[in-house]
């Protein structure tokens, strides 16, 4: 029951059970969010508002960003927000100083079987963001949960807890990465909720850090962010999207980053190609890594100056592992020169790394250990090898760490990994293939599902050219270059089916989704068959 910042509080328990069906955890969360979203106020809300100040001494609209919930285990999930009445202003529209924010855990949507609750600072040093560890919890169950600080109540969400260690429960997870603001809407995510899933897997991207463009459909709300203050509007612009809202109203996340979260192409502390940079670069890199915590439902300690380690285990019981990688903060600086390419020397350095020395021994070792049926590898940039027209290398891929790749495939192999799973997010196209090493007999030894952007765009010039080179690869299936969504994936003993749910267009608040196509991968058969 204490949160990750060191926030503590005290809770109480009642033992009771649930019939409530999925749909109906659904609907009353949907409806919940929906209500304090348009400012309506219901039965919880009324309850809440008998409790505590008559007058309310903070700024109303504290809870302008949501709730969100992440990283589940058995008997415990984290809880988000952050008090952010004005979320676009100095300090979030928040005063100085801290400020006390309870919680509450519930079986039921009205809070009537509450199962655990506290309190907790919401710390100015941390953007009066909160992050708690809700212990105590019954694995594999749905929950209701929420905030109230100063007299306002918060929406209401759900979200769950994972199966105990030994069970074999089936999950449906959606992945999804790439959200570029001034793309797009958030079109995809305002039909998350319907799909009910277990969990959501977010690949990076979060947000994106280019300054105001006047010709975007939704303009950023400020030049290139580079300090903490600059970071945590941004993240207030973002988060403030009801669509996005309401997909981490509905279950837990497990979110990892890529390099949009501080800048384009970053590696480690190298900058892209902005060698005058260099010198600031950490100061920048420790704004962007403190205001990404302050902003995820993680079960993460707080960042320590520009370092922040996020790769970790989140197990599904016995069904499936999630792998959740870091590509960006610890990888060598990209080979062969910017963009696509021809090879050279250094692509296949083996003292080049993506990952760095002590991920990949974490990875061996979670490998290893692992006794999921499934094990999914959260990661950012595709991994199998992709020479296009056999001599083009994209050196932010995994191609341009072709040592780093082998390294890893072969730990795969030697972990006896029967089921390995790449999800991946990053180039804004759909793809279904097998993971391959280089070269023309390379064995395959799991299956690639790459997911596009929820809004950022491919280029239109190039998509037809895009579609023709992945295309031809061997050992790729399936590519579309051209719409906009995530994957929605059922997992079960004997199989993993994964779903392309694309909207017809990103370009309008509302659109269509469809099941554009839909490929099953069977237990212990590397690579995937439509459907």
């Amino acid at each position: 029951m204490v949160g990750d910042t060191g926030q503590g509080g005290s809770s109480t328990t009642a033992a009771s059970t649930t019939t409530t069906s999925r749909r109906q955890l659904l609907t009353g969360a949907a409806v919940a969010a929906a209500a304090t979203t348009l400012g309506l106020t219901g039965s919880a809300g009324q309850a809440w508002a008998t409790v505590g100040h008559a007058r309310p001494r903070l700024p109303a609209g504290l809870f302008a960003l949501g709730v969100a919930s992440g990283d589940p285990d058995p008997d415990s999930v984290i809880l988000w927000t952050r008090l952010a009445p004005a979320p676009l202003a100095a300090g979030g529209g928040m005063p100085p100083g801290d400020a006390t924010v309870e919680w509450e855990v519930a079986h039921d949507d009205r809070f009537r079987r509450i199962v655990r609750k506290g309190r907790v600072t919401a710390r100015a040093r941390w953007g009066h963001s909160v992050h708690v560890t809700a212990d105590g919890l019954k694995p594999g169950r749905w929950y209701f949960y929420r905030f109230r600080c100063d007299g306002q109540v918060s929406p209401v969400a759900r979200t769950r807890t994972a199966p105990r260690k030994a069970a074999t429960d089936d999950v449906r997870f959606l992945f999804a990465s790439c959200q570029n603001w001034q793309s797009g809407f958030y079109t995809a995510w305002a039909h998350a909720p319907a799909e009910e899933p277990d969990l959501v897997v977010h690949l990076g991207d979060y947000i994106y850090e280019g300054g105001a463009s006047a010709s975007a459909l939704r303009p950023h709300n400020s030049p290139e962010i580079v300090t903490l203050a600059d970071y945590r509007n941004r993240y207030g612009l973002y988060k403030g999207d009801p669509a996005l809202q309401a997909a981490h109203a509905v279950a837990p996340w497990v979110v990892t980053w890529d390099d949009h979260e501080v800048e384009n192409n970053y590696t480690d502390l190298q900058p892209q190609n902005h060698p005058a940079e260099t010198p600031a670069f950490p100061a920048r890199r420790a704004a962007a890594y403190q205001a990404w915590w302050e902003h995820m439902p993680v079960r993460l300690p707080p960042p320590v100056a520009e370092k922040l380690p996020i790769y970790r285990t989140v197990d599904w019981g016995r069904m499936a592992r999630f792998h959740v990688l870091d590509t960006r903060q610890y990888r060598s600086d990209q080979a062969c020169g910017e963009g696509l390419g021809p090879t050279c020397d250094a692509r296949t350095d083996p003292t080049r790394t993506m990952l760095g020395t002590a991920q990949e021994r974490w990875l061996r070792r979670s490998l290893k250990h692992s006794r999921a049926t499934w094990d999914v590898l959260a990661n950012q940039v595709v991994m199998t090898s992709m020479p296009l027209g056999g001599a083009l290398y994209n050196p932010d891929q995994w191609d341009g760490y072709a040592a780093a790749r082998t390294r890893l495939l072969d730990d795969v192999r030697a972990a006896g990994t029967e089921n390995a799973v790449v999800i991946t997010g990053d180039i804004h196209a759909s793809g279904v293939g097998t993971v391959v090493d280089e070269g023309l007999n390379a064995e395959a030894v799991g299956t690639e599902l790459v997911g596009t952007s929820i809004s950022s765009s491919f280029d239109p010039a190039l998509v037809d050219a895009a579609e023709q080179l992945i295309g031809a690869l061997p050992h790729v299936e399936w590519v579309n270059a051209r719409q906009r969504g995530y994957v929605r994936c059922d997992v079960t003993a004997g199989e993993l089916v994964a779903q392309y749910r694309l909207v017809e267009t990103a370009l309008q608040p509302m659109s269509p989704i469809s099941t554009v196509t839909s490929w099953t991968i069977t237990s212990g058969q590397p690579g995937a068959l439509p459907t």
